[in-house]
């Protein structure tokens, strides 16, 4: 099955997943199939003047939760600076993943998640979930989202509680789409967000 088959698939499998508001496990998704780019599709692009350019565009930063995709496994979450809105009717977020990554497989069995929107004084979170197989709920204080019951973190400034609507591909990278079922804002510091700009954390400041 071509790229395109897998993708389109996925999609189907996953709406399928999302017709009643109470979330269930679903069955492992198909890994997408993954191959060398040729000489001759390369763009004419350094990639370290890629990211030196696309660094200068500052964003949030949220840590993506799930919940266990099976009883008697660890919730699971990652650190995710590639999140935004959507779409207002329905609405929907999204939110990218590169494809080898470990923890998305099991969000995606799960099918939900709760993006927790970072605090200006939650960069030492961040660092804790970017980092592969440690134990990354060791001493985070959460509790459950309404609706998916995955990990809600404390302190976060916002949270949004989705369940997967649909999966495309993008390059390298996986493009998540979630139906929000419920949301909330959390504590309101007066530094706001936790911002991620050229390489580096940073906070709001009074102009």
């Amino acid at each position: 099955m071509g790229q395109a088959g897998m993708a389109e698939a996925a999609v189907r499998y996953l709406r399928s997943t999302t017709r009643t508001p109470a979330p269930r496990p679903v069955e492992p998704l198909p890994r997408p199939e993954l191959r060398c780019v040729g000489e001759d599709e390369r763009a004419p692009l350094d990639r370290q003047e890629f990211r030196r350019v696309l660094g200068r565009f500052a964003t949030g930063v949220t840590i993506v939760t799930a919940p266990p995709a099976t009883p008697g496994t660890a919730p699971s979450g990652f650190a995710c600076q590639s999140f935004s809105s959507l779409s207002l009717d329905p609405p929907l977020v999204t939110f990218m993943v590169g494809r080898t990554s470990t923890t998305w497989p099991r969000i995606a069995r799960a099918g939900v998640f709760c993006v927790n929107v970072l605090g200006a004084d939650q960069a030492e979170l961040c660092r804790s979930f970017a980092v592969s197989g440690a134990d990354k709920f060791a001493g985070v204080a959460y509790d459950r989202a309404p609706v998916s019951g995955s990990p809600r973190l404390s302190g976060t400034v916002a949270w949004i509680d989705c369940a997967i609507h649909a999966v495309h591909t993008g390059g390298d990278h996986l493009i998540v789409v979630g139906r929000v079922n419920a949301l909330g804002t959390g504590t309101d510091g007066p530094d706001g967000p936790l911002l991620f700009h050229r390489g580096r954390f940073g906070r709001l400041t009074e102009g």
